[in-house]
């Protein structure tokens, strides 16, 4: 019976391209693909992060830039989003480049753009 401890080192140190080739072996030669979050893709996204390669990003911040002409109506459209109070939203789109929300899907982000821009707000989403 073959070391398993040996082998599960040598799979955790293999570089992304040696991680490829191990994927496309297990592919061609044995019918046998790596599950999501299998050995060999742990393997892989090591070693590209490593490498400087990235994830694809998941959490994004919306970011008010300015309130526009329309601040009364950019100011009720932050209390709706957030649940701050009066004083503090006011405060929020007055200061600009402030993030409105912090960590929220790429969907939740892009709504709340939607909302702020048509309120009369310049937003970003980062």
């Amino acid at each position: 019976m073959a070391d398993l401890k040996k082998l599960a080192e040598e799979i955790v140190g293999l570089t992304l391209l040696e991680a490829q080739e191990l994927k496309t072996i297990l592919k061609d030669e044995y019918g046998i693909e790596p599950a999501a979050g299998g050995a060999v893709m742990v393997a892989g996204a090591a070693g590209g992060e490593a490498a400087g390669g990235g994830e694809e990003q998941t959490e994004f911040d919306v970011i008010l830039k300015a309130a526009g002409a329309q601040k009364i109506n950019v100011i009720k459209e932050v209390r709706a989003i957030t649940g701050l109070g009066l004083k503090e939203a006011k405060e929020l789109v007055e200061a600009g480049g402030k993030a409105v929300k912090e960590g929220v899907d790429k969907a939740e982000a892009e709504d709340i753009k939607g909302k702020l821009e048509a309120a009369g707000a310049e937003v970003e989403v980062k």
